[in-house]
């Protein structure tokens, strides 16, 4: 992988982390046009999505310092409730992660079949959710939050959009759309972090999960996603406020047909 190619690798990450159109999903189809496979492109794949949770991190830390402020105060108060739901969230993609990871790297390296497939469900989620017109509630309660977990878990496919996914289940179960965006970016961090310790263990364990990639190249893959990601994820807070997911699942509709295109030529 050259610096271009990690350049652009980079920016298609944290633009589409955080727009409903699945990171995961595009990475993998940039991958395959730049002839990069397996071991290479999942170790990628890794620091990028590493780079745009710090990226979260940065546009939403007054959030954070919110939660954790209410957090020392020792008692139950909204802050605490918050942390909760997203405690309750990362359970089942926790449970993939811990059962299921062998699996889920061979999907990543399965070809570009199931990419176009998942794009064509995300964009079905998104219709769905954009036509809906479900009772709103005041807050996300723990049921909620579970199940938007669970839509996260099942993100892990590629092209099956992970903030699309939770976006559009929180909406389908009745969530005001000002609270979702915020609480998707915020349940993903931990599950990364975690996953970047698990790859952190195993370069301790003398294990290469960085292929042949020269530092060179992963370090602009960073920034590149580091940089987009902050103004994608500022960007997409905006959209989902004012209820323009249709245009993504539109896009996506698109992608996916095209991605089922190339890969059956």
């Amino acid at each position: 992988m050259n610096g271009l190619e990690a350049l652009v690798l980079g920016i298609l990450q944290g633009l589409t982390e955080y727009l409903p159109v699945s990171s995961s999903g595009h990475l993998a189809i940039g991958s395959a046009l730049f002839g990069i496979e397996g071991e290479e492109s999942l170790a990628f794949t890794i620091l990028v999505h590493i780079a745009t949770v710090l990226s979260t991190l940065v546009v939403l830390w007054k959030e954070i310092v919110w939660i954790f402020e209410g957090l020392f105060k020792f008692k139950m108060n909204e802050e605490t409730r918050y942390a909760l739901n997203i405690v309750v969230s990362m359970i089942p993609v926790g449970i993939v992660g811990v059962f299921f990871m062998d699996e889920v790297e061979a999907v990543f390296g399965s070809g570009l079949l199931i990419v176009g497939s998942m794009l064509l469900l995300t964009a079905l989620l998104l219709t769905f959710s954009y036509y809906a017109k479900p009772r709103q509630k005041e807050k996300i309660s723990l049921k909620d939050a579970f199940i938007i977990g669970l839509a996260q878990a099942c993100a892990v496919m590629p092209g099956l959009s992970r903030s699309g996914s939770t976006i559009a289940t929180g909406l389908l179960l009745g969530n005001k759309k000002e609270k979702l965006a915020q609480f998707s970016f915020l349940m993903v961090i931990p599950p990364i972090l975690g996953q970047a310790l698990l790859d952190g263990l195993k370069l301790m364990n003398g294990e290469n999960v960085v292929g042949d990639i020269p530092t060179s190249s992963l370090l602009i893959g960073f920034v590149a996603a580091f940089l987009s990601g902050c103004l994608a994820c500022k960007w997409m807070i905006n959209i989902v406020k004012k209820g323009k997911l249709i245009y993504f699942a539109i896009y996506c509709a698109i992608a996916g047909l095209a991605t089922l295109a190339y890969s059956l030529i």
